[in-house]
């Protein structure tokens, strides 16, 4: 039998705790480069305080999504033990960062707020696919997105309306606002009860059960870890000399010294692959290196061409991260002190906009997208939204004043929803389902790798030719979302998936 069909209560448990983690999200996107240059950080060196972000994603995913297929805790159940673990120790990251005196702690906290909400976030992607039949991956990752977008607009646009409130909006003497702090301790709260809301509501199914789900219909192909011991040693030898060759770079060229990381983290993943390839010839058990690196190796094709579309676009999401609000302080309320009053007023106007984008994805998610899918297919409209997306960066060379920023809002808002939906609703339906967390783990690589290049290579870029316009990086953010666009050319999905007209509702068909 296949698994059963669920109504809008059901969706809606499923992704609820998704909710309270975008909230989490949005309060460290929308204000960790605020509070970094609060307690003393140069413009310059926010690339490398946020590195922490994209690096415990790298690791912490593939992990729990490994851990996690073979978890089974009884009435706790597969993924949501990792739900509730991951938020405990967000929430309580997010209640300390604001008490950070001093820059090391902020930066250290935000290493240990990223990484929980990993260990929460990762496991929620591989639920819908676990939860629900292949008719309702769609829909199931539409109202997933609208929680994140909803969420988002929640935890972006909290320090505002507490500046509306008459909350102070400066710390006196510098250091982190008053609308900062509460924020970030009414979002753990809320990122706490969110998920625990999923995890009572929800029951998994248990091995069995899922074992007789597949049984019922014909599972994708999954290589296994058998390609791993047919592999020599060249391409790990060719990541090992490409790590070595950028840290050389460095010293050779005058690059930043956090460029140094990117080098380093490519021999490190070669080397791991030798050891992992050496293993599997012994004729070792694989473990859980083994398993990780040679899933990674044996990806299935359609993952490998969504992934440079992944690379490409969350390479301008990161972007737009990090220097949105030194770009809108300095272009738009004309401040680049900050701890001015006219910086910080920016600053609450990111929020906004975050807010609005995030907003704007909710939306879109729930009712653009699947029209648009339904009309024209995945691929042609997952295109069409990134478009949308390199309008709107570009649109802030030319936009009149901060309030104009609004619309460039709304194409990155679609652009941001169809990032959230349709490569996830694409994978679920071709990966086999025992291995959804280890696949759902790895794609991720192709969302993090590109936050670190950017986090170690933007700063020395902007240094060398923009030193004092940070504008030009919304023309690097334009370019590569337009780029991820013409990437999904090579996408190619079976035609009864990908047709104008194929089913992309929301509510649940009759069995």
């Amino acid at each position: 039998m296949d698994k059963p069909r669920q109504g809008f209560a059901g969706l809606w448990n499923i992704s609820f705790g998704f909710f309270g983690i975008q909230i989490g999200f949005a309060l460290q996107n929308a204000n960790m480069s605020r509070v970094f240059q609060s307690l003393g950080s140069a413009i310059d060196d926010l690339p490398a305080l946020w590195v922490a972000a994209p690096l415990t994603g790298l690791l912490v995913q593939p992990i729990v999504g490994h851990l996690s297929d073979r978890t089974w805790l009884g009435r706790l159940g597969r993924r949501r033990p990792y739900f509730l673990l991951g938020a405990v120790m967000a929430a309580l990251s997010l209640f300390l960062m604001p008490l950070s005196g001093v820059l090391l702690m902020a930066a250290l906290l935000l290493w240990v707020l990223d990484a929980s909400l990993n260990v929460s976030m990762e496991p929620f992607r591989a639920f819908v696919g676990d939860m629900l039949p292949k008719s309702q991956h769609t829909a199931g990752y539409a109202v997933q997105t609208a929680f994140i977008g909803t969420g988002a607009v929640v935890g972006s646009a909290f320090p505002w309306l507490l500046d509306q409130f008459g909350v102070s909006n400066v710390a006196a003497g510098g250091g982190i606002p008053d609308t900062v702090r509460y924020s970030f301790w009414a979002g753990g709260l809320a990122l706490f009860l969110a998920v625990l809301w999923t995890v009572i509501t929800t029951k998994e199914y248990s091995p069995d059960d899922l074992r007789g789900f597949t049984a019922a219909h014909a599972e994708p192909s999954d290589p296994g870890n058998g390609a791993l011991a047919s592999r020599n040693f060249l391409a790990p030898g060719i990541w090992i000399i490409i790590g070595a060759a950028i840290m050389l770079a460095v010293e050779a060229f005058g690059f930043e010294q956090e460029v140094l990381l990117l080098g380093a983290l490519l021999i490190a993943y070669g080397l791991l692959s030798a050891l992992a390839i050496r293993r599997a010839r012994g004729g070792g058990a694989p473990g859980m290196l083994g398993s990780i690196i040679g899933d990674f190796s044996a990806m299935p094709d359609i993952m490998k061409r969504l992934a440079l579309v992944q690379f490409l676009s969350w390479s301008a999401l990161f972007i737009m991260w990090i220097h949105t609000t030194p770009v809108v302080g300095q272009y738009y309320f004309g401040a680049t002190d900050p701890a001015s009053a006219a910086y910080q007023e920016g600053g609450n106007w990111v929020g906004i906009l975050f807010a609005v984008y995030n907003g704007i994805a909710a939306v879109a998610a729930l009712t653009l997208i699947p029209w648009l899918a339904g009309r024209i297919g995945k691929v042609a409209t997952h295109m069409t939204c990134l478009m949308c997306g390199a309008a709107g960066f570009a649109s802030f060379f030319v936009m009149p004043d901060a309030n104009w920023l609004i619309l460039s809002e709304v194409g990155i808002g679609i652009a941001w929803a169809s990032i959230l939906a349709m490569p996830y609703s694409i994978l679920a339906s071709n990966l086999p389902g025992h291995k959804l967390g280890i696949y759902m783990g790895l794609f991720n690589v192709f969302v993090v790798v590109p936050q670190l290049i950017v986090a170690t290579a933007m700063g020395t870029v902007m240094k060398a030719f923009f030193p004092t316009e940070p504008i030009w990086t919304m023309a690097f953010a334009a370019v590569t979302l337009a780029l991820a666009a013409l990437a999904m050319l090579r996408v190619k999905l079976a035609a009864e998936e990908n047709r104008p007209g194929a089913p992309a509702m929301l509510k649940p068909q009759a069995s």
